[in-house]
């Protein structure tokens, strides 16, 4: 079992930078994968990033370029850093941990979210 909670979500105007973090309950070293997902009024959710235990990345072609994730093994923590921010990013935003088979979209484990407003 691994608790997650998400931070670091707000309003910000569009071009700007905003930093989220994900802190786990308990060690990340061993977690296969996390990743961040959001989720739009009115739509699916939906992959943004995730990162592997062996540091390995992945985007949404959307966010290439823009979006980076990392992961902290000394404090539990995956970050998302979000430069030259969209109105169209405009999301909640989900933190994500343990790839399997059997969990919704693919993850046993979700954080509550931390939503991100982006203002045109």
């Amino acid at each position: 079992q691994v608790q997650l909670v998400e931070s670091g979500g707000g309003l910000v105007q569009a071009g700007g930078s905003l930093r989220l973090s994900c802190a786990a309950s308990r060690s990340i070293f061993s977690i296969n994968a996390m990743g961040w997902y959001r989720q739009a009024p009115g739509k699916e959710r939906d992959l943004v990033a995730t990162i592997t235990n062996h540091g390995s990345t992945n985007y949404a072609d959307s966010v290439k370029g823009r979006f980076s994730i990392s992961r902290d093994t000394a404090k539990n923590t995956v970050n998302l850093q979000m430069n030259s921010l969209k109105p169209e990013d405009t999301a909640v935003y989900y933190c994500a941990a343990e790839r399997s088979l059997s969990g919704p979209w693919g993850y046993d484990y979700w954080g509550q979210g931390t939503r991100v407003t982006v203002s045109s």
